[in-house]
């Protein structure tokens, strides 16, 4: 499995790499300790309650696909534009589709590597 990202336009490759192993501890070692994952803007996620949220969408069995848009950095900070859908048949054979375009914070840790401080895979749609 691919390390952790060395440059911030590396992160959703990592990201979609540890989410379609189907590995929730792989996929965790992506973010912050302090990160915020937001599906739903009235109730932003952190901790186990972002990683199981994670873990539930990667328990449907069906892939995720990214298309880094742009990536800004300004030092240790970066912000990440991302177009991606998971899309297919999920594991109790139903059709999945969902897809959206994250407006992502990641910031390089202690160790160099970059890792998500805020996960919006929504950006500013309405949900």
């Amino acid at each position: 499995m691919r390390e952790l990202a060395e440059r911030p336009e590396d992160v959703p490759a990592v990201f979609a790499e540890r989410f379609n192993s189907g590995d929730p501890d792989a996929l965790a070692q992506v973010y912050e300790d302090a990160a915020v994952l937001v599906l739903d803007p009235r109730t932003p996620l952190t901790g186990p309650d972002a990683h199981a949220a994670n873990a539930r969408l990667q328990g449907l069995g069906v892939p995720v696909s990214v298309r880094p848009r742009h990536v800004h950095t300004s030092g240790d900070l970066a912000l990440l534009i991302v177009d991606w859908t998971i899309e297919g048949t999920g594991r109790d054979g139903q059709a999945v589709h969902i897809e959206g375009t994250a407006t992502d914070v990641a910031r390089r840790g202690p160790d160099g590597r970059w890792r998500y401080a805020v996960d919006n895979p929504f950006g500013t749609g309405a949900r």
